[in-house]
């Protein structure tokens, strides 16, 4: 049998999807700029998918500039932020569990001369309100916290944390990786008060290269891709229209029963979780989100047993899969201070409703057949 329970680092398409992006890159697949009926055609892929889009988060469709993913939105979110409004401040407000293309992006800025402030999170992942309210000063432009963390799945207050920063600074932004709330919850960044707002395509069984930045109506950033002014010159280049149309028909189609949709994934989660920390010294760390189970099985490292696994058909990860090939601890698990036991021996779970029970049955199977041989031959 073949499991694949990682699909909080990419998801597989809907078969719909697939189809469409193929009629696009084999009939109408003209370039949107062009003015003859071909480039006509391939506009109105674009404004169907602004529409899909627009109508799921509840935002208007001009607020929507699409991208090729989660890192260029928070790329274009982050740095546009911060060159709009440096005249104002060079203050930065982020969490030390934030995905790498937020974290290296505030790396870039540190570098380029603005400073930036680290939020403290609680055990869980929570973000501390009280220390958020003791970091905002006059001179701050921007606050970046992720909506659901990518490693643990816990969910941000993100309606308290918008308003806490309206309150003590009414002309900072606030900056929402929404990358694995997309899809997995419902919301409204207008209503939340969020002025910027990342979300992907491949997360929610969309194509990968696909993406998109809310702008709240009456925000300015700058662009950070320049050239033929597509987009209202916000992010040049030809649109990537079988990318944009494929994540638009994802969303509306994760969006139509989502309640059931999400009901399902959440079952699975809860009873794989139910039943693995049955087993010896294996421990939950996981947060609310629905499809994000994070375990840690002291006794034996991570990579081993994700090797393990995968050689029985069974695909996990050891964390976020952009930082999974790089040899350090998890700065999320050691933000949320997990003893170092379990940071060493943490794999992320990660379900879509393409899962089912029985492979939770077979997954458990597998790792209680193969705990105590890998706990035989831990590195001391």
């Amino acid at each position: 049998m073949e499991v694949y329970f990682d699909n909080a680092a990419t998801t597989v398409v809907y078969p719909e999807v697939k189809e469409l992006m193929i009629k696009l890159m084999e009939e109408d697949y003209g370039n949107p700029s062009s003015f003859h009926m071909k480039g006509v055609k391939a506009e109105n892929y674009i404004k169907e998918a602004r529409n899909q889009i627009s109508k799921h988060i509840k935002c208007q469709e001009k607020e929507l500039v699409f991208t090729s993913g989660g890192t260029e939105s928070n790329n274009l979110a982050i740095i546009g932020g911060a060159l709009a409004k440096r005249r104002a401040g060079k203050h930065i407000i982020t969490t030390g569990i934030e995905h790498a293309s937020v974290r290296e992006t505030m790396e870039f800025l540190s570098r380029e001369g603005f400073e930036i402030s680290y939020v403290d999170v609680d055990e869980t992942g929570r973000v501390d309100l009280e220390h958020l309210k003791s970091l905002i000063r006059d001179d701050t432009i921007l606050v970046s916290t992720m909506y659901v963390n990518n490693e643990i799945g816990t969910i941000e207050p993100i309606a308290d944390i918008a308003e806490i920063i309206h309150e003590k600074n009414k002309s900072a932004l606030y900056h929402v990786d929404g990358v694995q709330a997309f899809g997995k919850l419902t919301f409204s960044p207008k209503k939340l008060g969020v002025d910027l707002f990342s979300i992907s395509g491949h997360k929610i069984h969309g194509p990968k290269g696909s993406g998109a930045l809310y702008i709240k109506d009456g925000v300015h950033i700058k662009p950070i891709i320049y050239g033929g002014g597509q987009q209202k010159a916000m992010r040049s280049g030809t649109e990537n229209v079988p990318a944009i149309a494929g994540m638009g028909l994802a969303a509306d189609i994760i969006y139509t029963n989502h309640s059931e949709r999400i009901e399902k994934i959440k079952s699975i989660k809860d009873s794989f979780i139910e039943k693995v920390t049955r087993f010896e010294k294996v421990f939950n760390n996981s947060g609310c989100a629905p499809h994000i189970a994070s375990i840690s099985f002291v006794g034996v490292r991570s990579e081993v047993l994700l090797h393990a696994l995968e050689d029985r058909g069974i695909y996990v990860s050891a964390g976020s899969a952009c930082s999974s090939n790089k040899p350090h601890a998890s700065n999320v698990l050691t933000a949320i201070k997990l003893p170092k036991e379990q940071l060493e021996s943490t794999l992320r779970f990660s379900f879509s409703e393409f899962n089912n029970m029985d492979e939770v049955d077979y997954t458990l199977k597998v790792i209680e057949e193969l705990l105590p041989t890998l706990r035989r031959y831990v590195r001391k």
